[in-house]
């Protein structure tokens, strides 16, 4: 088991690595010039050949890389070109609002879509099946900014018409500081996100029950008189299990590197609204800054699913001895 655990934060490392050297020639070697962007067009020569030195942009290419995957690795993302702050503290500041509205979301798709998908699969064909399926569709159909904008507009601006104040239509406030209020501006991108992402695990887990349900060990179980609930939740579920764990970790990491959309549309300052901005402007550090995080968020999930892996399938362990 440690064996498997190491190959995996090894690949995890390499993947990053290789995300790295990437990321360094899409945004350093490129025909557009970093000093030009931050001295203005109406810079001097004199100032923008002081502002490469600054920057070490005359040195070789590789000299530059090293520079650059060296002051990763010390934790050093550079400073803003529009704002001269740390990037770091730029972006750290963003990340508890993203990873609320991402984790909170996943509680509430988890919460509706799982039981949709299980109901679905235990009597297929039928009106409660159907319902499911018609849910899953609707919920797959739509865009997410057009599940927000119905959400803003049935929640919050039809309510407010007669003097009553369901939700706010926007803002974030931090947990720490108060979580009644912290929970009650988030509810709206939730159930947003949630009903989206809701529908997908809701067809995924009804696919993965109905294979399993067909199962020689299910219907011996059956067979011998344990209770449908024990049958279903203790022995078909925990089989259906993996590819969801697996698609959960996908869509952790890649929401965790920015929920630009629902950012957006309900005025949240997380990664995604940095993270669009910052590209308006050609900030080249912070756009670095988030697309980096999105990999590392993306190998750390992945990583978790190998290892719930490991703890729900037995050939896994066997296979990594």
């Amino acid at each position: 088991m440690i064996r498997y655990i190491l190959s995996r934060i090894g690949f995890g490392l390499l993947v990053l690595f290789m995300l790295s050297i990437f990321i360094f020639v899409l945004f350093y070697v490129t025909p557009s010039d970093p000093a030009r962007i931050i001295a203005g067009d109406k810079a001097t020569e004199e100032l923008m050949a002081q502002i490469r030195t600054n920057l070490g942009l005359d040195k070789p290419i590789w000299e530059q890389y090293l520079l650059f995957l060296g002051n990763l690795l010390q934790g050093d993302l550079g400073y803003s070109y529009r704002s001269s702050l740390p990037v770091a503290d730029l972006v750290l500041a963003r990340i508890p609002a993203t990873m609320s509205l991402v984790f909170g979301a996943v509680v509430v798709w988890l919460a509706i879509g799982i039981p949709i998908g299980i109901a679905s699969a235990k009597r297929p064909g039928s009106a409660r099946d159907r319902l499911g399926q018609g849910f899953a569709l609707v919920g797959i159909s739509f865009p997410t900014f057009v599940l927000g904008m119905i959400a803003l507009y049935t929640l919050y601006f039809l309510p407010t018409r007669f003097g009553v104040n369901l939700f706010p239509p926007s803002g974030y406030v931090p947990l720490t500081v108060d979580p009644l209020q912290w929970a009650w501006h988030l509810v709206l991108p939730w159930v947003t996100l949630a009903m989206v992402t809701a529908a997908v695990y809701a067809r995924l887990t009804r696919g993965q029950m109905l294979d399993v349900l067909g199962e020689d060990y299910v219907r011996t179980a059956r067979a011998k008189g344990l209770t449908e609930r024990r049958v279903i939740y203790v022995h078909a579920f925990r089989s259906a299990m993996p590819p969801l764990v697996t698609q959960l970790g996908i869509d952790i990491g890649l929401l965790l590197g920015g929920v630009i959309v629902i950012e957006q549309v309900f005025g949240l300052q997380g990664v995604g609204a940095l993270a669009v901005t910052s590209v308006a402007r050609q900030d080249r550090p912070v756009v670095i800054a988030i697309v980096l995080l999105g990999g590392l968020f993306v190998v750390l999930s992945n990583l978790i699913v190998d290892l719930f892996y490991a703890l729900l399938d037995s050939r896994v362990r066997t296979r990594a001895r």
